[in-house]
């Protein structure tokens, strides 16, 4: 399994287009399958979170980063996420053997 967390801040003011965002672009991130995606909000600052981003395995990861950077939708939708954040965001990927 891959995993990689997406750690950034919501720019102020924008928590409900953040949400909205997440609402229209969840399922297409999800739709090749073999990809799960979770915003977890942290407690203490509401405009702070980590986007977890599940790959079943390496290939399914692979498959999607082709698609990031060769789909034309899938480059829009980073583009206007990346406009809801307040700087840029900290990616980090991990791995897990099972």
């Amino acid at each position: 399994m891959i995993e990689l967390h997406l750690r950034g801040r919501v720019a102020a003011g924008r928590r409900p287009d953040f949400d909205a965002f997440l609402a229209e672009a969840v399922p297409f991130y999800e739709s090749p399958g073999g990809i799960r995606v979770r915003v977890l909000w942290d407690t203490a600052d509401s405009d702070r979170f980590v986007e977890v981003i599940d790959y079943v395995d390496q290939a399914a990861h692979d498959r999607d980063q082709i698609r990031v950077e060769n789909d034309v939708r899938m480059r829009d939708l980073l583009e206007r996420w990346r406009d809801l954040l307040d700087g840029p965001p900290v990616v980090e990927t991990y791995t897990r053997d099972n």
